[in-house]
């Protein structure tokens, strides 16, 4: 997998290239154009449909305006304008969306080049990042796909049996909610009454020790532990991603040194700008969590049955109208304390069923990881990674310890076809060459 690293980009450069979003319908020359690289995208041994690609532009010096910088697929001698986005850093990595179908063995041509205007053509629409006082929405052209709360959201006054003096004890920020599927159906639930420090889609860790003390991230109404939004490193919009980099604090409450912040994390959330057929329509968005322990001693990951990323499903989402299903064909009666590469969630409101499908990137600890899926007795949906099943780890000071996950929301019940297509976009991504002129 590419890696992938969301960078904030100027206002200037966001409606440049959003200004160069060309659809595909014209067919431009392109002799003004001067090539400055051939790029070749191989399927491999895999069908890809609508495919996110990256390649890093380490052997291209681009020492020319940004608004110059086009690319075109070469078919049947005609160039069609593509639409790119440009990431910046070092190295500059450029996406794109690998539209329609490939089959497998086939490969696709692609030139990259300098322009000094774009043909004229209808927009494609953006993937949209706008934060407000409170939170940060993210959306594909009209319609939102996500929301991150970076303001601390208070748990209601008429929810659970919590003494008040507890109560602010979950009142949380650094969390997803709601997750909307592409028909606007809210997909995940926070501080629903059977626990109430469920917070849509969220990544604490629960037994651990630190300097020999218990201290829980994850169930924060023992006072010993919370996770906060610190502060935005990014926030991004463009033609073919959007998303942003925020940072979070995982604190211990009760240290020698009072609250102390024992972990500093860095969510990468990316939104690619796909969305599928009308009927089959779905989001597709990259989770990364890069997590180092900022203390002078270790912290200590006991093993337990739960911790990690976290999904609370759509409080509709009950016994009979709810289902799981693992890469490995197991359900919500067997797949808890299982290891697979992926894990569908899913469940009907209002008689329509829509679904999240979560995949564990082979790079990550304990990959294929740990579940947590409750069994039909918990009555509602509850999915989790956990790592920590698998026995006792350290998070050593100074070291990056980094997740990477991708979601799949989609319409429908899941088709097991496509749910492996998509892990194998994520496992085992295109060859992505490219040859300078």
């Amino acid at each position: 997998m590419q890696k992938h690293i969301s960078i904030l980009i100027s206002p200037i450069i966001v409606a440049i290239l959003s200004s160069c979003a060309l659809s595909a319908e014209s067919s431009p020359t392109g002799n003004e154009a001067e090539t400055l690289a051939k790029i070749t995208v191989a399927a491999g041994d895999f069908t890809r449909i609508d495919t996110p690609i990256s390649i890093d532009l380490n052997s291209i010096t681009l020492d020319i305006p940004a608004e110059e910088i086009h690319l075109f697929e070469i078919k049947d001698s005609q160039r069609i304008e593509i639409p790119v986005q440009l990431e910046t850093g070092t190295p500059q990595r450029l996406w794109w969306i690998l539209s329609g179908t490939t089959p497998s063995g086939q490969s696709r041509t692609f030139e990259l080049c300098k322009a000094d205007s774009a043909p004229q053509s209808k927009l494609t629409d953006i993937v949209k990042a706008t934060k407000s006082e409170k939170f940060l929405d993210i959306q594909v052209g009209d319609d939102k796909v996500m929301r991150y709360h970076h303001a601390i959201v208070p748990v209601p006054e008429d929810m659970g049996k919590v003494p008040e003096e507890r109560r602010p004890l979950y009142d949380r920020s650094g969390f997803i909610h709601p997750l909307w599927s592409p028909k606007g159906t809210v997909l995940t639930d926070i501080h629903p009454p059977d626990h109430l420090h469920h917070m849509g889609l969220w990544m604490p860790w629960t037994h651990t020790q630190f300097e020999g003390k218990r201290v829980d991230f994850w169930n924060v109404g023992d006072g010993t532990g919370t996770v906060r939004f610190a502060k935005y490193l990014s926030i991004t919009s463009g033609p073919v991603y959007g998303g942003f980099q925020a940072e979070q604090e995982h604190i211990a409450r009760k240290t020698s040194k009072g609250e102390q912040v024992i972990l500093n994390e860095v969510w990468d959330i990316c939104v690619y700008n796909v969305r599928g057929e009308p009927g089959k329509e779905y989001w597709l968005i990259d989770f990364k969590s890069t997590q180092r322990c900022v203390a002078d001693s270790p912290l200590i990951q006991e093993k337990y049955r739960y911790g990690g990323l976290g999904f609370r499903g759509a409080r509709e989402w009950k016994d009979e109208n709810a289902a799981y299903l693992t890469s490995e064909g197991k359900t919500c009666v067997d797949a808890n304390g299982t290891r697979a590469r992926w894990c569908d969630t899913a469940g009907a409101v209002e008689g329509k069923w829509e679904g999240v499908t979560h995949f564990s990137h082979p790079q990550n600890f304990q990959h294929p990881e740990p579940m947590r899926v409750w069994p039909p007795e918990n009555h509602y949906v509850f999915f989790n990674f956990c790592p920590s099943q698998a026995g006792q780890w350290e998070m050593k000071p100074g070291e990056d310890h980094v997740f990477r996950y991708r979601l799949y929301v989609h319409e429908g019940k899941i088709n097991v076809e496509d749910a492996e297509r998509i892990w194998n976009d994520y496992a085992n991504p295109p060859a992505v060459t490219i040859n300078t002129k």
